[in-house]
């Protein structure tokens, strides 16, 4: 009875995103994959629209792992000795075995000493950041960072937070070098890439400013990454923005989502810091871990990435964003330079990427608008995002719509 007086407000609410042209709008529901066949990739079936199949150029599966048969040979196996579910929390009787090795597998394969697993990306940064600020912590962010940064500080409730332009490191040395005096702890968090952009941060020369300024903070300067586009999908064997870089920031935090295939997130850092965080991070005391099923096919997918299987994986990622930016370009569109699979189309305009993302659909090509507030005014997009199973013939026909729109 008491949503009543709610609901209409509600109502008002949504009517009000999509009458400004945000609103997420009705889910597409997937029903089936078509095996890839002539010279094309895997397609999506949709609930809905019949035979049509469609080529996914929105997700997030950067290496194809999640249709890997060995990644899912390794959850079957799991799911058949451990059950679909952990059954409690980690503290309580939730860890399993294939959640140690994963860890183990985790920490080896970021040069770190520990590592902890938890049930989502967004999770572990809204778990994790909170924990390193006191009320004499300053937060400083990039602008562009994603939402689960800016959901996590506005948890954390620091003495102070600043935000620098866009990888601005000038900005980022002025605001630690007036904050001296002021705060004993600074925490300094960003995407390593940046997921509306594919860009990345300049983590060698962030490291770099925040280790010139770290003897003024009684409690140190602490670097933060959360490179979850990153991993298995830049740096020469797919460690990421780190490896792009040449440069470790002091925590590490990651998903399991996307190039890995699976799902959860994790953080990897030094054993005082993760040993610290399983005792203090509620999202992780207090909720259940990912299934041990997804933890073995998360260990397997990882695997893949450290072989020559990965970096082969790795090359024709890299050759198909190259192919998609190139041709883009030709045509006179703008997008952004990076080595990364994610390859905006900036339209700048919202109409006009609302009646692109339609000519797509109505091409079997899905993909997805970005408008504000996701991104700035007047920094309209349409995010391509390319995979490793992805053929030439694939990107072909993505510019061959784009041609005719």
């Amino acid at each position: 009875m008491a949503l009543e007086k709610i609901e209409n407000l509600l109502t008002i609410h949504v009517a009000g995103l999509k009458a400004r042209g945000t609103a997420k709008g009705a889910e597409k529901v997937i029903t089936g994959i078509k095996a890839a066949a002539g010279g094309f990739s895997e397609r999506y079936y949709l609930a809905g629209y019949g035979d049509r199949a469609f080529l996914r150029m929105n997700a997030n599966a950067y290496l194809g792992l999640a249709l890997h048969p060995h990644v899912i040979a390794s959850e079957a196996r799991a799911a058949e000795q451990f059950g679909t579910g952990p059954g409690a929390v980690r503290f309580i009787s939730g860890t399993y075995q294939p959640h140690v090795a994963l860890e183990t597998a985790l920490a080896a394969f970021h040069g770190r000493d520990a590592a902890m697993v938890m049930s989502a990306a967004y999770a572990t940064v809204v778990g994790v950041l909170p924990q390193l600020v006191t009320n004499s912590t300053l937060v400083i962010s990039d602008a562009l960072n994603h939402n689960s940064i800016i959901t996590a500080i506005r948890l954390a409730q620091p003495a102070a937070r600043a935000v620098y332009p866009h990888v601005d490191m000038q900005a980022l040395n002025i605001l630690l070098d007036t904050n001296k005096g002021k705060v004993k702890r600074v925490c300094v968090v960003t995407d390593g890439v940046f997921s509306m952009r594919g860009d990345h941060a300049p983590l060698r020369e962030l490291i770099t400013v925040c280790q010139y300024h770290e003897a003024a903070y009684e409690e140190g300067v602490i670097t933060i990454v959360d490179d979850s586009h990153g991993i298995g999908a830049l740096g020469r064997t797919g460690r990421g923005t780190e490896e792009q870089t040449a440069a470790h920031a002091d925590i590490l935090i990651a998903t399991l989502g996307k190039s890995l295939g699976v799902n959860g997130g994790y953080v990897v850092s030094t054993a005082a810091v993760i040993a610290y965080l399983r005792e203090t991070a509620p999202l992780y005391i207090y909720s259940n871990p990912i299934t041990p099923a997804e933890a073995a096919a998360a260990l397997t997918a990882l695997r893949i990435v450290d072989s020559d299987e990965g970096l082969a994986l790795l090359a024709r990622l890299h050759a198909r964003g190259t192919q998609l930016r190139t041709a883009l370009t030709a045509l006179g569109y703008d997008t952004i330079p990076s080595e990364h699979p994610i390859v905006p189309l900036l339209i700048r305009d919202t109409a006009k990427t609302a009646a692109l993302v339609e000519h797509f659909f109505a091409h079997d090509i899905l993909v997805t608008g970005l408008t504000y507030p996701v991104v700035p005014r007047g920094e309209d997009e349409i995010r391509l995002q390319v995979a490793a199973t992805q053929t030439e013939k694939d990107i072909d026909y993505v510019i061959e719509t784009l041609k005719h729109f």
